[in-house]
């Protein structure tokens, strides 16, 4: 199709009327065509109104409509085939085939939320049937559902052009819940974002939904996203970004005169533990694992793994040493934006700078524009539990080995980080009790945690959690990968003494939907067929 620049509101195309942006190619830093002009207040005011007219209806959508109108944007976003992806290699320079795996996912997890729609369970249908004869007080007849909050903007991510960012894990989920979906797109490939937006406006015209369904916004300051976020018709936000962006989305929620939930994923280190026995008897082999999971993708990973932590001693050394010797035949990568390679710089000069860390590796240096040079850094445990500072996400492909005297050092820097998105744990079977005892100060402090694995790379299932206390995420108590990310987007609702034609489809005596529900404190499931 040919890029317009323009923003999609419903099913209209419309021009706007602010400071316009465009994608760069990073790998170049050549501008690309169009211009997308941003989107005004009364843009943000349109988009809004249309979504809070399609609320009630699509939100009662029968579970077969619903889950067929998430399986029609995969399809529709499969059907643009090579257009989309060379538009993604342009606006990112990511590899193609991380692009097309990247696609994948997008379209695997929007089936994934279709089988999640249609099974029921998110209804979470609860019944107590009328006791009238109780004594001494009869029971009311008291039924819970689940409903969709209203609708969501979402804030597309800069690292993944299509998971995190037009039809990606946020977007997925809220259509799932049956929330009308306002996006707003990433400033860093608004080509693709738009593609991508008009295949789902094709699947809301397609699927006969009402047309607020979805829009796409654009907008190269916080005008869109404020006004978005400040809305009284928006009843939840989705982010992945920065620390400070989520901060400010998190604000602006909280001083409206109706506070509303923003979920965003901000900030995270994900420390890996080295456990003696594992570095004793693993040393090259863990070095090379480090090695390609701080590199993947110039370390653009919200679970890049930016913190190495280990008793210091001959072993750790030979790690250290295996790492330099691997990072010197690494090559530098181009980085998805200019500002993201800036940012990653000033991080790399913050630590060389700081007395208390000192640079351990260094990976080949790029010969054109916007390169990553991956680095590694080494600290004692004293310096890094005396210096907040590095603690800082490094954006890329930078990490810190913090070097500890006794398992008691361990713990306390284990103890002194923030929350995290993941706490991966190197081990061997002699290392069992050691790891026993810090997995409960790892539960509380990441959302997911691993055993002899990387942290790069997110399943999309039904048990994934891509969550974690603050800064990891706002809110710990969700996850914005997996199935159960449509929680977030849910309230429940209770019916008491309603007339049974009055009851939605889920609560009803006869149980129309055939969906799992509990019944008078007992689980009941609907066979096949019934």
């Amino acid at each position: 199709m040919t890029l317009t620049g323009h923003l999609l509101i419903g099913q209209h195309t419309v021009a706007g009327t602010r400071e316009a942006i465009r994608g760069i190619n990073p790998a170049t830093d050549a501008a690309l065509q169009p211009a997308y002009a941003g989107g005004s207040a009364e843009h943000v005011a349109q988009a809004c109104e249309l979504a809070w007219a399609a609320l009630d209806r699509y939100r009662e959508t029968t579970l077969s409509v619903r889950a067929g109108f998430l399986q029609r944007i995969a399809e529709e976003i499969e059907a643009l085939g090579d257009e989309l992806i060379d538009r993604a290699v342009a606006e990112t320079g990511l590899p193609r085939p991380r692009l097309l795996g990247e696609r994948g996912r997008t379209c695997q997890q929007l089936r994934l939320f279709a089988r999640t729609v249609r099974a029921g369970e998110w209804l979470d249908v609860r019944v107590d049937n009328a006791q009238p004869q109780r004594q001494p007080m009869p029971r009311a007849d008291l039924r819970q559902r689940q409903i969709a909050l209203g609708p969501v903007a979402v804030f597309g991510a800069s690292n993944f052009p299509l998971a995190f960012s037009v039809a990606g894990g946020d977007t997925a989920s809220a259509l799932a819940a049956g929330c009308p979906v306002i996006v707003k797109a990433h400033g860093a490939h608004p080509g693709t974002s738009e593609l991508v937006g008009h295949a789902v406006a094709r699947a809301v015209k397609t699927c006969g939904l009402p047309e607020g369904v979805f829009s796409l916004l654009y907008g190269s300051g916080r005008e869109v996203g404020i006004a978005l976020v400040s809305d009284p018709r928006i009843k939840a936000v989705g982010f992945t970004g920065s620390r400070s962006g989520g901060l400010a989305l998190m604000q602006a929620a909280q001083a409206r005169p109706e506070p509303i939930p923003v979920y965003a994923e901000m900030s995270s280190i994900n420390p890996v533990l080295l456990f003696p026995a594992a570095l004793q008897n693993r040393t090259q082999a863990l070095a090379a694992g480090f090695v390609t999971s701080l590199t993947l993708g110039a370390g653009q990973f919200c679970t890049n793994p930016g913190l190495l932590i280990a008793r210091r001693g001959p072993a750790l050394q030979s790690f250290v040493d295996t790492v330099a010797d691997l990072l010197q035949q690494s090559p530098a990568q181009t980085m998805l934006t200019p500002g993201i390679c800036g940012a990653y710089e000033a991080g790399l000069n913050a630590l060389a700078e700081n007395a208390r860390a000192r640079i351990a590796a260094i990976g080949q240096i790029g010969n054109g524009t916007n390169q990553c040079q991956a680095h590694v850094f080494v600290t004692d445990a004293g310096d890094f539990l005396a210096d907040h500072g590095l603690q800082a996400e490094v954006f890329g492909a930078a990490s810190l080995i913090v070097q500890c005297a006794s398992d008691d050092e361990v713990r306390q820097v284990i103890e002194h980080l923030e929350g995290q998105l993941t706490a991966t744990l190197h081990l061997d079977d002699e290392d069992l009790e050691r790891a026993r005892l810090l997995v409960p100060i790892l539960e509380r402090k990441a959302g997911r945690l691993l055993v002899n694995g990387w942290p790069t790379g997110v399943e999309v299932c039904d048990a994934m959690v891509h969550g974690g206390p603050f800064p990891a995420t706002s809110d710990a108590r969700t996850t914005s990968v997996g199935t159960a990310a449509i929680l977030r987007f849910l309230r429940p609702v209770c019916y008491q003494d309603f007339p049974d034609s009055l009851l939605p489809g889920a609560l009803r005596q006869a149980n129309p939907l055939h969906v799992s529900r509990l019944v008078d404190g007992q689980r009941e499931v609907p066979k096949h067929g019934e």
